[in-house]
């Protein structure tokens, strides 16, 4: 028994219950001895040990730590961590912040210097009380000073969603609950679909209050300095939600959140052409981060879809035209070539896009005469860099100025061009319309946010040809055109590869429409746009 602890052994696992934990402030003595950031006991009067961390000393120090933990004693837990001063408040934080009145913790075996474990805590909130459990970890390592073995502090040991600066809670919820539903009225949940899951806790603290969603009883983390927004753990009392209209379609979701399942990075998101309604949106890994409206990187030649309505709009160029394909071809100091050196010779237009033939763009940048026309067409025409007001945080790409060879590179969507698969679904999306519509997950009518607007819209005849020379890219000998086999409808398409400093193999990238519905996936070192990103893009077309 220690402090209102139990500590027993059982097959090889440790179990620690503290009852009636009452955590106070958190004290530091450590400070004031000046223990040099490590923890200090009794046993630092020993000799100075080196050398990897024992079994007996992993097993013993994870029990030492969370028995304290347990006990509602962070002074003590801090002083068997490497780092006390920020340790002992973060796990006095469980109980004053969280409210947790009772702690289970129990300790599976050890794999190495890592013991995980399983929480199972009681949380009191005005006199009611609810059931938390979850799996962490800790890793133990040899005190640099000292030489004791120590819990290498992380705010993750306390819970793996912590982070630096953040802070646990219980109590009311700051934003009412949300019942997400998509185009159709099906409801969207975060168990069901869960690359939506940070998208829908965006949602909820956005619009919540707008939708008449009424506050429950949550734990949840206070963002820190290396958060976003806040992240509920768990709720204890649901509180009424309010019925929250998206753009979704629960159909095409589902089928975009099975595409991306196959590959370990990559995001793929769907648009309607006609209004820019994004019908679905998903990441692998799912619900962490969401690349596919926050990522950036560059896109490859995909945006030559770009580059190619700002030749024919210049009258450079004409689809039917000619346009030679050489090998290679150099612009000051760089020079550029074509996937394995392939050469087409003096081929039309269409055919060097439907081809992807690098250097038939590249060629062409002296007629243009102006380093800032890519930019310019990104902006003027598809809407990149105009802010978007998507309903959740997303960001729109960018094309920034560029001189000589950098210049030629962002011809062919590398060097210094920044994207991400809502970006290039859009400017998709705009190739099959004619004209900008800024995607959008919810209603403007909920904030009354102004959606960005385009200055211009392709013209009718650059249109027509852009369709075409994408049509011959889906098609017949194109680079798209076995991904798009078993995609029906008018459609079209457009593939591409980035190389990535420090990457083996290339990024792939593909983008495509059918009818009206426009889509583009990345899968990160997947190889040429129609290996893997076409595979995931098709699938949502043939659900959309």
């Amino acid at each position: 028994m220690r402090g209102g602890t139990k500590v027993a052994i059982v097959g090889g696992v440790f179990v620690v219950v503290a009852s009636g934990v009452a955590y106070g402030g958190y004290n530091l003595w450590q400070g004031i001895n000046g223990a040099s950031g490590e923890g200090v006991s009794a046993a630092s009067s020993q000799e100075k040990r080196s050398g990897p961390v024992t079994e007996d000393e992993v097993t013993n120090t994870a029990e030492e730590f969370l028995a304290a933990w347990a006990a509602g004693e962070p002074d003590r837990a801090g002083q068997l961590t490497n780092n006390p001063v920020d340790a002992g408040p973060v796990v006095a934080d469980f109980g004053v912040g969280a409210k947790v009145t009772k702690a289970e913790i129990t300790a599976g075996t050890p794999v190495g210097p890592k013991v995980p474990f399983t929480v199972k805590a009681t949380v009191t909130y005005e006199g009611q009380s609810s059931p938390w459990t979850y799996d962490s970890e800790l890793t133990v390592v040899r005190g640099l000073s000292t030489g004791r073995a120590l819990v290498d502090w992380k705010p993750a040991v306390v819970h793996p969603k912590l982070t630096k600066g953040a802070t646990l809670h219980t109590g009311a919820a700051k934003v009412g609950e949300i019942k997400a539903v998509d185009r159709k009225g099906v409801e969207l949940t975060a168990e069901k679909y869960p690359s939506l899951g940070p998208i829908l806790a965006q949602l909820r603290e956005k619009y919540g209050a707008k939708v008449g969603g009424q506050p429950g009883v949550e734990t949840w983390i206070e963002s820190g300095p290396e958060g976003t927004a806040n992240t509920t753990l768990v709720t204890h009392v649901k509180g009424r939600p309010g019925r929250l209209e998206t753009t979704i379609d629960a159909q095409a979701q589902a089928a975009a959140e099975q595409a991306v399942k196959q590959y370990g990075q990559a995001s793929v998101v769907a648009v309607k052409p006609s209004t820019g309604e994004i019908r679905a949106v998903a990441n692998s890994p799912s619900g962490g981060f969401n690349a596919a409206f926050e990522g950036r990187q560059a896109p490859g030649s995909t945006l030559k879809i770009v580059t190619a309505a700002m030749l024919l709009e210049k009258g450079l160029v004409t689809a039917n035209g000619v346009a030679p394909c050489p090998k290679e071809v150099r612009y000051y100091t760089r020079t550029f070539h074509n996937l394995a050196y392939f050469e087409l010779g003096n081929v039309p237009f269409s055919r060097s896009f439907a081809k992807s033939c690098n250097t038939a763009f590249i060629k062409l940048i002296d007629d243009v005469d102006d380093d800032s026309a890519l930019g310019k067409e990104a902006q003027d025409v598809f809407g990149i860099g105009l802010d978007w007001k998507t309903g959740v945080q997303s960001v729109d790409g960018s094309v920034p100025p560029a001189v000589e060879g950098e210049a030629a590179a962002q011809y062919i969507g590398q060097g210094t061009v920044q994207m991400n698969a809502l970006n290039i679904a859009s400017i998709t999306a705009t190739a099959k319309y004619g004209t900008f519509k800024q995607p959008f997950l919810v209603s403007r009518k909920l904030d009354g946010r102004t959606f960005a607007e385009a200055s211009r819209s392709l013209p009718d005849s650059v249109s027509r040809q852009l369709r075409a020379m994408m049509r011959a890219a889906a098609t017949g000998e194109g680079t798209g055109a076995k991904a798009m086999a078993s995609v029906g409808g008018d459609k079209g398409a457009k593939t591409g590869s980035a190389e990535v400093d420090h990457q083996a193999t290339s990024n792939s990238w593909f983008a495509a429409y059918s009818d009206d519905l426009a889509a583009a996936a990345v899968v990160g070192e997947g190889g040429h746009g129609g290996d893997s990103a076409g595979k995931v893009v098709a699938s949502v077309l043939r659900a959309g």
